[in-house]
């Protein structure tokens, strides 16, 4: 089992950018799907998460700019950034919450990290 992650890159304040996250592999379920980004010289901390029936989470500090969603069929989840801000620079990583087929319990998965920078 493993998380692809894709969709960073360079935009301006105030830009849009989506990013895109799928899982592979042996998969049975998959419930909790998320963001989380780093900034240099913090903590990794949570910015959104959704569960497998659409119940949404987001920080305070993205939300109204900020969308997450899924595609349980293609066991994707995604990422609208909009309204960008410099303080939202960091690298994006995307968690979830997997059974695969051949374990009887939920692991964590984390994808390899994308960049997201934005400066004019």
């Amino acid at each position: 089992v493993q998380l692809q992650a894709s969709g960073g890159g360079l935009v301006q304040p105030g830009g849009s950018l989506r990013l895109s996250c799928a899982a592979s592999g042996s998969i049975f379920s998959i419930r909790v799907m998320a963001w989380y980004r780093q900034a240099p010289g913090k903590q990794r901390e949570s910015v959104a998460s959704i569960t497998s029936s659409g119940s949404r989470n987001y920080a305070d500090s993205v939300k109204g700019r900020f969308t997450i969603s899924r595609d349980n069929a293609k066991n994707t989840v995604y990422l609208q950034m909009n309204s960008l801000k410099p303080e939202d620079t960091a690298v994006y990583y995307c968690n979830a919450d997997i059974r695969p087929n051949y374990v009887s319990d939920y692991v964590g998965y984390w994808g390899q990290g994308t960049q997201v920078t934005v400066s004019s």
